[in-house]
C-alpha cells in the first residue's frame, strides 16, 4: 500500500526518533586536486553500500573554511566526519566534535592532540624509496621541489620536521624522505638543489626552471605532489634538455595524464581511492559501536618506473 501511494520515509523525522541521519560529512582540503577527488569516490562508494549518504565540503586549504565547514556539517546533524585537515596543531573544532560524541576520522594528514583515527601513507618512506631508485640509476645531483617552506635554510627546516613527520605537512615529510635517502647513500644534501614553490603549476615551473639553469644543475628532480610534477614537467620540456637523458623527473600520484605525455612519467603512486574507502570503513565502525583506542593506519605506496627516469648522461654544451 505504501509503495502504491508513493510514500517515502522522511529522513529528518526518522532522525528525530533514532538520533541518526544516516549521513556522513567529508571536508576535502582541495577538491580540484585529483587525489582528493579519488578519496571522495572511495568514501561515497563505501558509505552508500552501507546505506549512508555523504555531504561534501571543500576547505580550499583554508583553516577558517575548514572550521566553518565542520560547524555547518554538525548543524546538519551528520553522524560522523571525515576531514583532510589544513593544520597540524590547532584543531579545537575537531576535539569539540569528539567531545560531543561525533566520531571523526582524519584523512591524509594527522593532527597533534586529536585522538581520532587517521588514514595516511608513510610519506617519508615513500619519498626515500623514490630517491633511492634515482640513486640506483646513477644520479648524485638530485633536485627537490617542495611547497610552502619559504626560502631560507630549507635543510634545517626539514631536519626539524624529521623529529615528528607524522604530524607534519605532507610536502615537508616527503622532503625528509629525500634527505634520508641521500644521507643513507653517503651523498651530502646540497641546499642549492632544493626549491620551495607555491602550490601552483606556474610557481612549480619557475622553481624547476631555476634549478635547470644552474651552472651545475641536477640530473634528476623529485616533486612532492602532482601540481608540482606538472609544473616541473613543463619546465623540463621548455628547457630544451634531453628528457630523461639529461634530466630525469620522478613525481607523486599516478594520474591519467602521466601515461599519455611523452615521456611517460615515473611516479610514486598513492592508493587514493583506498585511503577514502578505509576512512569510511573506520568511521562506520565507530558508528557501529567500536570503542577501541584511536589508531593510525598507513597504506602502502608503490613506485612505478616509466620513461621519465633514466641513468644520467653528460649535458650537451
Amino acid at each position: 500500500m505504501a509503495s502504491r501511494l508513493g510514500y517515502r520515509a522522511n529522513r529528518v523525522a526518522r532522525s528525530m526518533v533514532t538520533g541518526r541521519t544516516h549521513s556522513l560529512g567529508f571536508v576535502s582540503a582541495d577538491m580540484e586536486n585529483p587525489f582528493f577527488a579519488r578519496n571522495m569516490r572511495g568514501i561515497t562508494d563505501v558509505a552508500r553500500s552501507a546505506g549512508y549518504e555523504v555531504v561534501i565540503a571543500n576547505s580550499e586549504e583554508s583553516p577558517d573554511l575548514e572550521r566553518r565547514a565542520v560547524r555547518v556539517l554538525h548543524e546538519r546533524r551528520v553522524d560522523g566526519l571525515i576531514v583532510a585537515p589544513t593544520e597540524y596543531d590547532n584543531a579545537d573544532h575537531l576535539v569539540t566534535m569528539l567531545d560531543e560524541g561525533v566520531p571523526v576520522v582524519l584523512l591524509d594528514r594527522a593532527v597533534r592532540g586529536v585522538a581520532a583515527d587517521a588514514v595516511l601513507v608513510d610519506n617519508v618512506s615513500a619519498a626515500r624509496a623514490g630517491v633511492e631508485s634515482l640513486i640506483r640509476l646513477g644520479h648524485r645531483r638530485i633536485g627537490l621541489l617542495v611547497t610552502d617552506l619559504g626560502e631560507a635554510d630549507l635543510i634545517r627546516k626539514l631536519e626539524e620536521v624529521a623529529l615528528d613527520p607524522t604530524h607534519a605537512a605532507t610536502a615537508a615529510a616527503r622532503g625528509v624522505g629525500y634527505l634520508a635517502a641521500l644521507t643513507g647513500a653517503g651523498i651530502a644534501p646540497d641546499p642549492a638543489l632544493i626549491r620551495s614553490a607555491q602550490y601552483t603549476r606556474e610557481s612549480a615551473a619557475q622553481a624547476a626552471d631555476s634549478l635547470l639553469r644552474r651552472r651545475n644543475p641536477p640530473t634528476a628532480i623529485l616533486t612532492v605532489d602532482n601540481v608540482l610534477t606538472l609544473g616541473a614537467f613543463e619546465a623540463i620540456q621548455a628547457s630544451g634538455l634531453a628528457f630523461p637523458a639529461e634530466v630525469s623527473l620522478l613525481g607523486f600520484d599516478d594520474l591519467e595524464w602521466t601515461t599519455i605525455v611523452r615521456p611517460r612519467l615515473s611516479v610514486i603512486a598513492q592508493p587514493a581511492y583506498d585511503i577514502g574507502a578505509t576512512a569510511a570503513r573506520l568511521l562506520l565502525g565507530r558508528l557501529a559501536g567500536q570503542s577501541s583506542p584511536p589508531r593510525v593506519m598507513f597504506l602502502e605506496t608503490s613506485l612505478i618506473e616509466r620513461d621519465s627516469t633514466a641513468p644520467p648522461r653528460a649535458r650537451q654544451p
